[in-house]
């Protein structure tokens, strides 16, 4: 399979060339691509030596016992047979998560071998960290991988071209018509497709866009047989439930009692924090939005849950994809729920992928006067309130509102609709949406 570029890429080029460095832990949901980025960093070593915990589970014996790292790598090299040289190798521990002794020997690696390029991966990853009771804080460089972003989506359709013309659009420059109504094709093609790798490279090999449904739900069924290596105190099929409540609620206050038939509150609870660790799906926590951080006004018990890609929740919430390829205005009963998880992604996608950004949104309750605002941005101290819209009209109510309660200096709105300004709202197309965030 062809590999696909990605932003990525070029942290691991400004990791490489570091006079000091720290092991490299690559952290994300099964499936995003983080083993391929990883191999095709490899080639630009001279000797690359890949383990892999799963397929090979008599390599850790090597990791029992003495963690010290030139013993490993010693014991590594003669069992592969590749030479394993500072500089000129790169290590690769993939599935890690299943050799806690193998997490736990990083920060020797980092304490003894710093000149020896390392990179350790995971399915799971989350939860084998959890278990280890002092993780080698300060020691790792962690980074976080998502899915495809859609500017990863158009370099691998080859459409550099038309990422330039987007990203050198402005609110007081709008793109051409004809590059607007382009992009906005490709945007409603990727809000169907995601950015699975596999599913992208299944698109872009056979432009078959039925096959790439099929990869989806093998996909979805590979997820939900995971669930059995979760935790042994929540039942799989409560997470199955969940899981697919958070495609079902998706756009609203997440509530636990719409989770199956017989709720188990306490399962339920425990089921969203396995699914949030596992990077299936993505909580947006409610903010009083009166300063910034905006985290300290948080409530963490009201929040919305986000599916991890597009692709994936269009399949699980069934939408009809055939209307959301041809109309304008994408007019779907869960239109405005696949443009606001599009959205959520980007603003992920588009952050330092050395942090794991947290979301929020804003909401007023008052008798005759409710009032949401999808997200909540941070710049330059203030709060930039942004309104997420699927085709080109909708009131700007709840954003107006906003403005005039908080202060902020102007508003966001993302949509189909070209650049544009109204008064103190900018409009910003959501096939831009992660070009803005990126430049915050």
């Amino acid at each position: 399979m062809k590999y696909l570029k990605r932003s990525i890429d070029k942290e691991l080029i400004i990791w490489k060339e570091e006079d000091s460095r720290k092991p490299l832990l690559l952290r994300g949901a099964r499936q995003v691509g983080k083993s391929s980025v990883v191999r095709n960093f490899g080639q630009m070593f001279a000797h690359y030596l890949e383990v892999n915990f799963e397929s090979e589970p008599e390599v850790k014996v090597f990791f029992q016992g003495n963690l010290n790292p030139q013993v490993i790598c010693e014991k590594l090299s003669v069992y592969y047979n590749v030479p394993i040289v500072p500089g000129k190798t790169l290590l690769f521990f993939d599935e890690i998560q299943g050799c806690k002794e193998a997490i736990a020997s990083l920060r020797f690696f980092y304490e003894r071998y710093p000149e020896l390029h390392l990179i350790a991966a995971g399915s799971l990853l989350e939860f084998a960290i959890a278990e280890i009771p002092s993780f080698a804080v300060g020691r790792i460089r962690s980074i976080f991988l998502y899915p495809m972003s859609f500017n990863e989506f158009l370099s691998a359709m080859n459409q550099e071209g038309l990422i330039k013309l987007k990203q050198q659009a402005n609110f007081s420059n709008p793109i051409d018509p004809v590059f607007h109504q382009r992009l906005n094709e490709l945007l409603r093609k990727f809000l169907i497709l995601g950015g699975m790798p596999e599913v992208v490279s299944t698109y872009l090999r056979t432009s078959d866009m039925l096959k790439c449904m099929r990869v989806l739900d093998d996909l979805r069924l590979s997820f939900r047989d995971d669930f059995a290596k979760y935790k042994p105190s929540v039942p799989p099929h409560r997470i199955r439930e969940v899981f697919d409540s958070a495609a079902e609620q998706a756009g609203n206050r997440f509530v636990y009692a719409k989770v199956g038939k017989d709720n188990n509150y306490r399962q339920v609870k425990e089921a969203v924090n396995l699914l949030i660790m596992a990077g299936l799906i993505i909580p947006v926590y409610k903010s009083t939005a009166n300063g910034v951080p905006i985290g300290a006004g948080v409530n963490s018990s009201i929040f919305k849950l986000l599916v991890l890609d597009t692709g994936l929740f269009q399949r699980m919430a069934q939408l009809n994809i055939a209307q959301l390829l041809v109309e304008e205005d994408s007019n779907l009963s869960n239109k405005g729920a696949i443009a606001e998880q599009f959205a959520a992604l980007e603003i992920l996608k588009s952050s330092s992928p050395y942090l794991q950004e947290t979301l929020y949104f804003w909401q007023r309750e008052a008798k005759n006067s409710n009032a949401e605002v999808d997200f909540l941005l941070s710049h330059k101290g203030e709060i930039i309130p942004l309104e997420i819209k699927s085709g080109t009209k909708g009131s700007m109510r709840s954003l107006l509102l906003f403005l005039e309660e908080k202060g902020s200096s102007y508003g966001l709105r993302s949509s189909m609709e070209n650049f544009s300004t109204y008064q103190n709202v900018k409009v910003c197309p959501l096939y831009a949406l992660g070009d803005f965030i990126g430049h915050l």
